[in-house]
């Protein structure tokens, strides 16, 4: 059982790069497991077309830095497909809220009163989730149905195809995706989760500061992370 790789609704360049995982068993296995799942009525989120959001909004040959998530937040209307990302008018979630102190300390950049990140996403920031869908109201409950395998291949495929890419590691879940990551062609910043549970053990990590540190140095332009009203 394989999946029509037509049929994936990606950015062509990730089509391209992640064609040998679309091919596989697991990624029908996922897809055939989602629509049993709506079949049956479960609420499932992202929302379909959103799924593939941060792979839509960063396409393959823009990747600068990755930001790597656990799940998606499973609540009504939070989950958008870019990990730590909220709609606009949805209440900033208090992870974020410690991402943007970290912003303001270490870049004076003050906070925008909404939690959409898809700036970040559109100037090459993959902002990704190890695992793309959850049931609503039931955290990690797809963490099994084998997106970890694909998106570990996504992790695997930007450290062999690209160079110089920055990956942001977060907390223990995170930082154990370290071992994909070819070193010696791309940076790895790691601290402690931004969640409120982690204590402020965050704040001061200088991520985003270093970031732009590091893409400058190999000529790339840096990412402005002053997000737009």
């Amino acid at each position: 059982m394989s999946t029509n790789v037509s049929n994936v609704q990606i950015e062509d360049g990730w089509k391209q790069a992640l064609e040998p995982e679309f091919r596989q068993p697991y990624f029908a296995e996922i897809k055939a497991f989602l629509l049993a799942e709506k079949q049956a009525g479960k609420t499932i989120y992202p929302p379909g077309p959103l799924i593939f959001n941060a792979f839509n909004k960063t396409p393959f040959h823009q990747v600068k830095v990755v930001v790597l998530g656990q799940d998606p937040y499973h609540n009504p209307g939070e989950a958008m497909g870019l990990c730590f990302s909220v709609p606009k008018g949805i209440k900033t979630p208090p992870s974020l809220i410690n991402i943007y102190k970290e912003i303001k300390s270490s870049l004076n950049i003050d906070p925008p009163h909404h939690g959409d990140l898809s700036a970040w996403a559109e100037q090459g920031v993959l902002l990704l989730n190890a695992m793309l869908t959850v049931e609503a109201r039931k955290p990690a409950s797809h963490q099994k149905i084998g997106w970890q395998t694909f998106t570990d291949a996504v992790i695997r495929t930007i450290s062999e195809q690209k160079n110089g890419v920055v990956f942001m590691l977060w907390g223990n879940f995170a930082r154990s995706k370290k071992v994909l990551i070819d070193e010696s062609r791309h940076y790895v910043l790691e601290s402690a989760h931004p969640s409120p549970l982690a204590g402020n053990a965050f704040q001061g990590c200088g991520h985003f500061t270093r970031a732009n540190e590091m893409l400058v140095k190999d000529g790339k332009t840096p990412i402005n992370w002053a997000l737009p009203a």
